[in-house]
């Protein structure tokens, strides 16, 4: 089964084009703000949609997709270390990257945005990295 990943490349580039815009803005102008805002909803939407396709990538190593269905965003990522799909290294950083999002539903902060905005690089990375990892299994 191929897996669409034409919505999280375009939430890749969405959230490089609004860092990129929001880093040229002045931090007092309410254009900084609307960036910031953005950088920080496509990360969450991101997030979301790497668990969705990295469990579809997943249901192939298990005997049902019910079993696949039953693991938890963080267990989803520790199986694709299992199957050499992603390193400890590239895991670790996923789960660090759902800790923080996991406080932003509780903090929505200035002091929060500018901490999660400080992963965002290496987040990018990951993420086209673990696109990769999907668009590599759609060839087999």
């Amino acid at each position: 089964m191929k897996i669409d990943i034409t919505y999280l490349e375009r939430c890749v580039l969405t959230l490089e084009n609004a860092l990129f815009l929001m880093k040229k803005s002045d931090p007092d102008n309410i254009e900084y703000d609307m960036y910031r805002s953005a950088c920080i909803k496509e990360f969450e939407i991101i997030l979301e949609q790497s668990g969705k396709l990295l469990r579809k990538v997943l249901n192939s190593y298990f005997h049902t997709s019910k079993e696949v269905d039953k693991l938890t965003f963080k267990q989803v990522f520790r199986n694709a270390v299992l199957r050499d799909l992603l390193s400890t290294e590239q895991c670790e950083r996923w789960l660090h990257y759902r800790d923080n999002r996991n406080n932003t539903a509780h903090d929505y902060g200035e002091n929060f945005a500018e901490e999660a905005l400080e992963i965002l690089p290496q987040f990018i990375v990951d993420a086209n990295a673990l696109i990769e990892v999907i668009k590599n299994t759609n060839l087999n």
